[in-house]
C-alpha cells in the first residue's frame, strides 16, 4: 500500500509539473534590417529568463545582414563582415530592400552605393546575382534575392535555436510599414525556403508599441504615443492610441490594455546610410584632391569599401564628439588617407535631410488632427536617431526640452515581435496581455475586366480602406454570366510602395462561370446569375482572392405532403397552391443537375387516408433553391510581384540544402582541425613535465614527440586542405599513443584518493557497527555479519592490490584503478544502507496485552451475547440478528489489522 501511494504522488507530481512548465518548445522574432539583424527567442524552459535576446559567435546582440561567397565557401554574418572591405563584389548586403524591386530601381540603388555585384534582371523582372565561386554544385551559380534572404533568415533561425537549446521553427518577422504587397510575399517566400514557419509578418512599429505598453496600465487614462523610428534606410512616424477595455475572466471583470495604430507615414529614402553617403562624397573628394594627377578613387570599389566601412566609425564618433578623425590605411593605389570633420561640418553636409527627417511626423499629426500637446510622449527607435542634430529638429518641432528614450533604440522592434510571436504561439502563453490593433499601411481596390463586362462602380470598389484592421475578410458580389478577370490594386497612384510603377499587384483569372451560365440559363431563375468573391487581409497585411463562386438561385413548383390533414377536414380538401420559399445550399460535385427529391410525410392518421383515398393528400409549393458552384481561380500576377513556380521553388530548396550540408561539413572540418591542432600543442607541453618521467619512458616520450612534430608538420601543409575524416584519423593515430600515457597520469593521483577514501570509509564503517549494535539490536544478525564480511574482503583487496602496485614500474598498465575501487566501495555503502533501514519492530509485550485485553473484551462481550441470545430464545418467532455477527466479524478484522499494522517500509 505505501509503494502504492508513492507511485501514485510521483504521478500527481509530474502531471502538475507539466501544466506549471510547458513542454521545452520555444518561438523566434526576427529583427530584418537593412544592414543588420536582431533574434529574440521566448522559452518558457524553467531556470531561463523567458524572452531575451541570442548572441551571435562573437557575442554581440546584433548580426550583420550578410552572406558572402568566398574560395567555394558560403559566409554567414559576422564571417562575411569580415571580408567585406577586401572582396566587396563577394559580400552582399541590403538585400531586405532588395526583394520584390524592379530591376531599374536596384540597379540604380547598387551603383549609389558602389556596390559591385555581378547582377542581371532575371524572367520576373526582379534582380538576380550571378557568384563565380564553386557553390550549390556549379561553377557559376544564380541567386535571387530571395534565395539570399532566404541564407540570411536561415542563420538568424540557427541563432534562436543556438541560444535556446531546443528547436525554433516558428517566428514572428518584423517589417518596414511601407512594405507592399511583393516585398512582404518576397520575405514569406525567403523565410519558406529557409525552413522557417512564419506565424506573422508585424510591421516594425507594432512591435515597439507592443514592448512599450507591456508593462503599463492604461485603466484610469489613454495616450497617444508616437513612435519615431530611423533606421539605416528608412524613416517613419507610427501614431499609436492607448487604452483599455473591461472583460469578463473567470467571472470576474478585469480591465485589459490594447492599442490600435492609428496611422502611419513613412520616408522610405532618408536613414543612416544617406548621411553616410554624404561623408563617403566629402571624403572622397577629400582624397582626390590630395592625391591628384586626375585620380578618382570612386572607380576601385575595394577602396569605396574600405571607406564605406571607415565613415561608419567616424559618424558615430560624431554622434559624442564635436570632431572625429579618420584614417585609411593603402585606400587607393598604396596611398593612404587621413582626415577628420568636424560635426558642424556634418551638419551642413546633410543640411537638406534635417528638414525631410520632419516630414513624417508633420504628416502623420496633419492628418490625425491632433496638436503637440495631445501627444503623451514620441518614443525614438532605430540607430540613427542619436545623431544629435536630429533629436534636436524634433524637439525644435514638438517645443521640447527632452525627448522620450524610454525604449531601447536597437531592440526595441525585436522584444516586442517576441512578444508577438508568444501570443500567437499555441505552445506558449505569457500572462501579460495587452491588444494589437494594426492596420493596412496602403488602401487597395479591386477591380473586375471581362466580355460583356460594363465598367461602372460595381466593376471597380475600395476593397481596404487605408488603416483597415488587420486580420480581415471582405466579401463582394455581382451580377454576370460569363468568365471576368479579377485584379488588386492600391488605392492610389500618390502612394505607392518604394520602386512600384504600376497599382496593380495581383491578377486573377476567373472561370467556370460561363459554363454554369450555360447549364442553367434555361431553368426558371429567380434571380440573375452572379459571382460571389471573397478575400482576406491576412494578419502579416496580405491581400489574396480566396473563393469565388457561382450563385444560381431556382424556383420549381413541386408537390408536398399536405399540412395539419385531419378526419374531418380531409373530405373537403381542396388543392391548395401557395408560394413558399426555402433556401438550400447545394455543390455542382453534389447534384449533377437542379432537381431534388422532396421527403413525404406519413404522419397523417391512417384511418383518414383510408377514408379519403379518392381525395388528394398533397399539396403544390414553389420552392426556391440556391446552388453555389465553386469557381476556377487562376493566379496570372506579373512583374516583380510574380509568384515562383513550385518548380523554381524546390530547385531553390536544393541548392540552399546543398548550401547548408556543405556548411555544416565546412564548421566539422574546422572543428576537428582546431582539435587535433590543440592535442598536439597541449601534448607536448604535458610531456615536458616531470610528472609524466613517471609514467612513461624517454624512449616513448621520445617516439610520442616525433609522432606530434610529423602530423604538426602534415597540418600546415598537407593538412591545410585535408577533409574532416582525415583531422579525425590523424587525432585518432595520435590518441591511440597518448591515451595510455594520460591514463597512468591521471591514475597515479586518482588512484591513492580513492583508496584513502575506501580506507576512510571502512574506518568510519566500524563506528557505524558499534552504532548499530548499542541503537538497533533489533537489526537481524545474518545481515550485520554480510556487512562484516563484505568489509573484511574490501579491505583485504585493498591491502594486496595496494602492495602489488608498490612492486609495479609506472610505465605499464596499473595494477588497480580508481574506478574499481568508487565501485566496491559504493557497492558496500548500498549494502550498509539497506540494513540501516530496516525498521524496528513493534515490542511483543505490547503484542501480548493487547491480545489479552482483546481476549477479555471479547470474553465479556461473549457473555454480553449469550445473554442476549438466552433472551431471544424465548421468543419463539425470533431469529438471530445478522448484524450481530457482522459485528463480530469486523471486531475481528480490527484486531488482525492492527496486529498487520506493525510491519512498516
Amino acid at each position: 500500500m505505501g509503494r502504492g501511494w508513492l507511485v501514485k504522488l510521483g504521478l500527481v507530481v509530474a502531471f502538475l509539473s507539466a501544466l506549471a512548465f510547458p513542454s521545452q518548445s520555444a518561438v523566434s522574432s526576427i529583427d530584418l534590417g537593412s544592414e543588420w539583424l536582431k533574434v529574440a527567442v521566448v522559452n518558457l524552459k524553467p531556470g531561463q529568463t523567458p524572452i531575451s535576446v541570442a548572441i551571435n559567435e562573437m557575442s554581440k546582440r546584433k548580426t550583420p545582414a550578410l552572406v558572402a561567397f568566398h574560395s567555394g565557401d558560403r559566409l554567414l554574418g559576422e564571417e562575411s563582415a569580415g571580408i567585406s572591405a577586401r572582396y566587396p563584389d563577394k559580400v552582399f548586403s541590403h538585400l531586405r530592400d532588395m526583394v520584390a524591386k524592379p530591376y531599374s530601381r536596384v540597379k540604380s540603388f547598387l551603383d549609389s552605393m558602389y556596390l559591385p555585384y555581378d547582377s542581371a534582371e532575371d524572367s520576373r523582372g526582379t534582380v538576380a546575382f550571378r557568384v563565380d565561386d564553386s557553390v550549390a554544385g556549379a561553377e557559376k551559380s544564380v541567386f535571387t534575392a530571395e534565395e539570399l534572404l532566404a541564407m540570411i533568415l536561415g542563420h538568424a533561425a540557427d541563432l534562436a535555436e543556438f541560444h535556446s537549446k531546443v528547436a525554433v521553427k516558428d517566428a514572428v518577422i518584423s517589417v518596414p510599414p511601407y512594405f507592399g504587397q511583393a516585398e512582404r510575399r518576397g520575405l514569406l517566400l525567403a523565410a519558406q525556403l529557409a525552413g522557417i514557419n512564419v506565424l506573422s509578418l508585424v510591421n516594425e512599429h507594432s512591435g515597439a508599441a507592443l514592448q512599450y505598453g507591456i508593462d503599463k496600465d492604461f485603466s484610469n487614462e489613454s495616450r497617444y504615443v508616437v513612435f519615431y523610428d530611423m533606421g539605416a534606410s528608412s524613416t517613419y512616424a507610427a501614431l499609436v492610441h492607448y487604452s483599455s477595455y473591461n472583460a469578463k475572466e473567470f467571472g470576474k471583470t478585469v480591465s485589459v490594455n490594447q492599442f490600435q495604430v492609428k496611422d502611419v507615414r513613412w520616408d522610405p529614402e532618408l536613414g543612416g546610410q544617406h548621411m553616410e553617403s554624404r561623408l563617403v562624397e566629402f571624403f572622397a573628394d577629400e582624397f582626390n584632391k590630395q592625391v591628384g594627377n586626375g585620380v578618382d578613387v570612386r572607380t576601385s570599389p575595394k577602396a569605396m569599401a574600405k571607406l564605406k566601412k571607415q565613415v561608419k566609425r567616424t559618424k558615430e564618433i560624431l554622434s559624442a564628439n564635436s570632431m572625429a578623425p579618420i584614417s585609411v590605411e593603402s585606400l587607393y593605389d598604396d596611398r593612404d588617407f587621413r582626415s577628420s570633420i568636424t560635426r558642424e561640418k556634418f551638419e551642413e553636409l546633410c543640411q537638406d535631410l534635417w528638414d525631410r527627417s520632419l516630414i513624417p511626423i508633420k504628416e502623420v499629426m496633419k492628418h490625425s488632427g491632433l496638436k503637440v500637446d495631445d501627444i503623451y510622449a514620441v518614443e525614438l527607435i532605430g540607430g540613427a536617431t542619436r545623431v544629435p542634430k536630429l533629436q534636436a529638429k524634433i524637439q525644435e518641432f514638438l517645443g521640447r526640452n527632452e525627448l522620450d528614450k524610454h525604449l531601447d533604440a536597437d531592440e526595441a522592434i525585436v522584444l516586442g515581435a517576441a512578444l508577438h510571436a508568444a501570443n500567437l504561439s499555441d505552445g506558449i502563453k505569457l500572462n501579460r496581455k495587452l491588444g494589437m490593433i494594426d492596420g493596412s499601411s496602403y488602401g487597395m481596390v479591386v477591380e473586375l475586366d471581362g466580355p460583356d463586362l460594363l465598367k461602372d462602380e460595381s466593376t471597380k470598389q475600395l476593397l481596404v480602406p487605408r488603416m483597415k484592421k488587420l486580420p480581415s475578410k471582405m466579401f463582394r458580389s455581382f451580377v454576370h454570366k460569363k468568365d471576368f478577370d479579377v485584379s488588386l490594386a492600391y488605392e492610389t497612384e500618390d502612394l505607392l510602395p518604394p520602386g512600384v510603377t504600376s497599382p496593380i499587384f495581383a491578377q486573377y483569372s476567373v472561370s467556370g462561370l460561363t459554363d454554369a451560365s450555360e447549364k442553367y440559363s434555361s431553368r426558371n431563375l429567380s434571380a440573375p446569375i452572379k459571382a460571389n468573391l471573397h478575400f482576406s487581409l491576412s494578419r502579416s497585411g496580405i491581400l489574396s482572392l480566396d473563393r469565388a463562386d457561382a450563385v444560381i438561385e431556382i424556383s420549381e413548383w413541386v408537390e408536398v405532403p399536405k399540412k395539419n390533414l385531419t378526419l374531418e377536414n380531409v373530405n373537403n380538401t381542396a388543392p391548395n397552391i401557395t408560394a413558399e420559399t426555402a433556401t438550400e445550399n447545394a455543390s455542382e460535385e453534389n447534384n449533377g443537375n437542379l432537381n431534388s427529391d422532396s421527403g413525404t410525410d406519413n404522419s397523417t392518421n391512417a384511418n383518414a387516408v383510408e377514408q379519403s383515398a379518392s381525395e388528394p393528400t398533397t399539396e403544390k409549393k414553389l420552392k426556391k433553391r440556391t446552388f453555389r458552384i465553386p469557381l476556377k481561380i487562376v493566379e496570372k500576377t506579373t512583374g516583380p510581384g510574380t509568384p515562383l513556380s513550385k518548380e523554381s521553388i524546390l530547385e531553390a530548396k536544393r541548392k540552399l540544402e546543398e548550401l547548408n550540408k556543405k556548411d555544416a561539413e565546412r564548421r566539422r572540418t574546422a572543428e576537428l582541425k582546431n582539435n587535433l591542432e590543440g592535442y598536439i600543442y597541449s601534448t607536448k607541453e604535458k610531456l615536458e613535465t616531470s610528472e609524466f618521467e613517471k609514467v612513461s619512458t624517454l624512449d616513448e616520450r621520445k617516439s610520442f614527440t616525433e609522432k606530434l612534430d610529423d602530423v604538426q608538420d602534415w597540418l600546415y601543409t598537407d593538412g591545410e586542405d585535408a577533409s574532416a575524416k582525415e583531422f579525425e584519423e590523424r587525432l585518432d593515430s595520435l590518441k591511440a599513443i597518448g591515451d595510455p600515457i594520460f591514463f597512468r597520469h591521471k591514475e597515479l593521483t586518482a588512484r591513492p584518493v580513492a583508496v584513502e577514501f575506501a580506507r576512510k570509509y571502512l574506518d568510519d564503517l566500524k563506528q557505524t557497527l558499534n552504532d548499530w549494535e548499542k541503537k538497533k539490536p533489533w537489526l537481524p544478525k545474518e545481515r550485520i555479519d554480510e556487512v562484516v564480511t563484505d568489509a573484511d574482503k574490501l579491505r583485504k583487496w585493498l591491502d594486496e592490490k595496494d602492495t602489488e602496485q608498490k612492486e609495479t614500474s609506472g610505465y605499464v598498465t596499473p595494477v588497480f584503478k580508481s574506478d574499481e575501487v568508487y565501485e566496491k566501495v559504493f557497492d558496500l555503502q548500498a549494502k550498509v544502507g539497506s540494513v540501516s533501514k530496516i525498521p524496528k519492530p513493534k515490542p511483543k509485550v505490547e503484542k501480548a496485552k493487547k491480545n489479552e485485553t482483546g481476549s477479555s473484551e471479547d470474553s465479556k462481550k461473549n457473555e454480553a451475547e449469550s445473554a442476549e441470545e438466552s433472551v431471544k430464545d424465548s421468543k419463539p418467532d425470533t431469529q438471530e440478528s445478522p448484524q450481530n455477527g457482522e459485528g463480530k466479524a469486523t471486531s475481528d478484522e480490527s484486531i488482525n489489522s492492527e496486529s498487520e499494522g506493525h510491519d512498516e517500509l
